[in-house]
């Protein structure tokens, strides 16, 4: 309790991480299609000898960097702290589809292969595996998409790791207005007629209709209301959105979406063997807790727990998975052996 206590109470200096690249040849995909050369890019910190290895997978359009903040690795990698990068192995790839590796924006564009969540999981481990030399995970963790691969990883690989902690989730398959969050991403891009059937020769508009619905179902009221408190602060930030928006490659966005849709690991949960402890925040409305989806499905996880961090002035909406001191003492519970 008092280590607990004491690693919530500051952010400290960590590591620079160190860059790689694994390349996987002739990589076969779920439906039998194969990449002659898959490219993985990833992050570690910390010393690769380590026996004490923990994978940390980011959400939906991210990338490995994200985690080197100060609101997540300050909270996790500095001495002292839950993964003290002197003690852990850490290692933040770029899924399939992400940040540096391999993508449609390479070249392939609509060509493509059509990788589903299983694929970036089953690429995730041969870099873990063959190139990494890891034989055993002490933890698995993710936000978003991250924490749904982390339910995946305890069903797939479930003698790999001692303990899982997924992050604004949840097991079953997607559906309701989650669903129709992706379908309306997917038809703003796809509906579009100067996407053309991927072959597009500059940013399509249909970027701004799908990030108008992601803005508005992954932020926080609160926080944005303090972040733009007034008419003119909310136009101006409105227009960064969009540029930023508009920065993004439509076929990019729309495999990322589109690898979510066939993702449902609530008939195998009972194979998960590591301990769990999964964590949302109130004021989720990707994840809304009035499904009560969490508290039905963690039944069935042998060494299971539901945590639900209440709505306060320092949760983010969905984004409360990447702010480490709120939930960093569940590392701590996970990691006692």
């Amino acid at each position: 309790m008092l280590l607990a206590a004491a690693a919530a109470a500051y952010a400290a200096p960590f590591p620079a991480a160190v860059e790689g690249d694994y390349t996987i040849h002739n990589f076969k995909f779920h439906d039998g299609e194969t990449l002659a050369d898959l490219r993985l890019h990833y992050y570690t910190i910390g010393n690769p000898s380590s026996p004490d290895a923990v994978l940390i997978m980011h959400g939906t359009g991210g990338s490995g960097k994200g985690f080197q903040s100060q609101q997540f690795g300050g909270e996790l990698f500095g001495e002292g702290q839950p993964l003290d990068a002197a003690r852990f192995f850490i290692i933040m790839p770029d899924a399939i589809g992400h940040g540096g590796s391999s993508k449609p924006s390479d070249g392939m564009r609509a060509h493509f292969p059509k990788y589903c969540y299983h694929d970036m999981i089953h690429a995730d481990y041969r870099l873990l595996a063959e190139h990494l030399g890891v034989k055993h995970l002490r933890l698995v963790m993710g936000t978003s998409m991250g924490a749904m691969h982390s339910w995946l990883w305890g069903e797939m690989y479930p003698d790999f790791m001692d303990a899982l902690m997924p992050l604004a989730s949840a097991p079953v398959q997607i559906a309701g207005r989650n669903r129709l969050l992706r379908d309306m991403i997917m038809d703003a891009i796809t509906s579009d007629p100067e996407y053309n059937h991927g072959d597009y020769t500059h940013p399509i508009h249909g970027l701004r209709a799908a990030q108008y619905g992601l803005t508005m179902m992954t932020s926080s009221p609160l926080q944005m209301q303090k972040q733009w408190p007034t008419r003119d602060a909310a136009d101006a930030g409105f227009q960064k959105l969009m540029e930023a928006a508009m920065q993004k490659d439509a076929n990019d966005m729309l495999y990322q979406f589109a690898s979510s849709s066939d993702y449902n690991p609530e008939p195998d949960l009972e194979k998960i063997k590591a301990r769990l402890i999964a964590v949302n925040s109130a004021d989720d409305v990707v994840n809304p807790p009035e499904l009560g989806i969490l508290e039905r499905c963690i039944k069935r996880v042998k060494n299971g727990r539901y945590v639900l961090i209440p709505t306060s002035s320092e949760t983010r909406g969905h984004g409360t998975h990447s702010v480490a001191k709120l939930w960093k003492q569940y590392v701590l519970e996970l990691l006692a052996r």
